[in-house]
């Protein structure tokens, strides 16, 4: 990007959901993914609370990438579906484990928790992290093979197994939260603490 305000400002991830909503908000950033091992961290924060592990997973991201960019705010962000019984889903590794997921997600309620962290010559200078409490009708397995026909590969990277902004839709009864928690980042705080960063206009 040729914008200078792009060149302060760098997205720890390749996620389609968060930069599109970083380009509807009208942000200039660039993208670099974040790699982390997140297996390895979720098996050593294993009895830590969901929101102290998203954290935790977009600190590492934010951090890594700040590394190498001293002189940028670096924002790392993660999402975490965890259902009514305490147990997360990871990101399906293939379309029988999305319906398994969608399985045990049916006529329950699951919360997705993101946190995004900003961090800057290497340290986190700035967190948060929201919850979203989705409520999943009833899925039949008709229902479900149809769906991932429509939606599987696309959905293999997210969370959930769905994307809300298009088919997922059909999931839910209601949804109690931020649009933008759902989607994959606490986008409104994100904002408000880029103004007073001045990335933003104020």
């Amino acid at each position: 990007m040729n914008d200078p305000a792009a060149s302060r400002l760098i997205l720890a991830s390749q996620s389609a959901s968060r930069r599109a909503m970083l380009d509807a908000a009208g942000v200039a950033y660039q993208a670099v993914p974040g790699h982390v091992d997140e297996a390895g961290v979720k098996a050593s924060f294993d009895s830590a609370r969901p929101r102290d592990l998203a954290d935790a997973l977009a600190e590492l991201k934010a951090i890594k990438v700040s590394a190498l960019h001293a002189d940028a705010l670096v924002l790392g962000s993660d999402s975490l579906a965890v259902l009514d019984d305490g147990s997360i889903l990871d990101k399906p590794r293939d379309r029988a484990e999305a319906a398994d997921h969608l399985r045990r997600m049916s006529g329950r309620h699951h919360d997705l928790v993101s946190a995004a962290v900003v961090a800057e010559g290497g340290r986190a200078v700035w967190r948060h992290v929201d919850r979203a409490r989705m409520h999943v009708r009833p899925l039949s397995n008709a229902f479900i093979a149809r769906y991932l026909d429509l939606e599987w590969p696309a959905i293999a990277g997210c969370v959930g197994c769905y994307r809300i902004e298009g088919p997922g839709a059909q999931l839910f009864t209601r949804i109690d939260g931020s649009q933008f928690t759902v989607l994959g980042m606490p986008l409104l705080p994100v904002l408000e603490y880029l103004r007073t960063r001045k990335i933003l206009p104020a």
